[in-house]
């Protein structure tokens, strides 16, 4: 692979197939995600959102394709790529505290040997400022809420101070504030050249929080502004009439296009 160079994508895919047990989970994935922008990922259960997320990480493996962050392979820039992974896939019993947690995220500047010192610290604890954890900085990580957990492993990836964040579902058991000004965060994000792909599972809100849209159902229905691709045509490919919601949306959607 060619290392990175200016005005590449932060993120580029080319016919990508990801199989499980040789049944193919993602199947001719093409993709390239400008610098500066935030996209989110939605389709229906079972499309391959997750595995996407995770193949671009390293954690799956793809049996076809290729992957490339700012014009490389993973391994050269994982340093400017934050993961904020699916609370559901974390040993939440593991005996650590929020810091300790966070802190995880400014290793890659101060390497695994080396121990944190005030300058990680001081990091550690403006993410958590940022998603209103600062008090719960001592508590151990076990003994939060679903929401709270959602939040601290946020900001872990914002002590990375990464410039692509990959987000799996990172609204999951927030409530409605929290995600709003989750929401708010990621925009500030965003408006500092940071991208950011985030797994979305709720269409209602999907055309209001991205700029830009990934329809994914194992293959990708469409991708682009969220107000070129977010329409009831594409909505009904993607989905196939089987979320009960989806004919409101979807109707929503086409008297706004009328």
């Amino acid at each position: 692979m060619s290392t990175a160079s200016e005005n590449c994508p932060a993120l580029e895919i080319h016919d990508l197939i990801v199989s499980y047990q040789k049944k193919p989970v993602l199947y001719g994935v093409d993709l390239a995600v400008p610098e500066g922008s935030m996209v989110g990922v939605v389709g229906p259960n079972g499309a391959g959102k997750s595995t996407l997320i995770k193949t671009v990480m390293g954690l799956v493996s793809h049996a076809h394709g290729w992957v490339k962050v700012f014009g490389g392979d993973l391994k050269d820039s994982i340093k400017r790529v934050g993961y904020v992974p699916q609370r559901e896939s974390v040993d939440w019993d593991f005996p650590v505290s929020v810091m300790d947690v966070v802190l995880m995220g400014c290793y890659g500047r101060s390497g695994l040997i080396k121990r944190p010192g005030r300058m990680e610290k001081e990091k550690a604890m403006e993410a958590l400022e940022k998603v209103g954890l600062e008090a719960y900085s001592k508590r151990q990580i076990s003994n939060l809420s679903g929401g709270q957990q959602q939040r601290v492993f946020l900001a872990r990836a914002l002590a990375q101070e990464s410039d692509l964040y990959l987000m799996d579902e990172p609204f999951a058991g927030v409530d409605a504030a929290t995600e709003v000004a989750i929401v708010e965060l990621l925009g500030q994000i965003r408006d500092q050249g940071k991208t950011l792909i985030v797994v979305h599972h709720d269409l209602a809100t999907a055309r209001e929080y991205f700029d830009m849209i990934l329809l994914l159902n194992m293959r990708v229905v469409g991708f682009g502004e969220t107000n070129e691709v977010f329409n009831a045509d594409l909505l009904q490919k993607t989905y196939g009439g089987r979320l009960t919601v989806l004919s409101e949306i979807a109707g929503e959607v086409a008297k706004q296009e009328r």
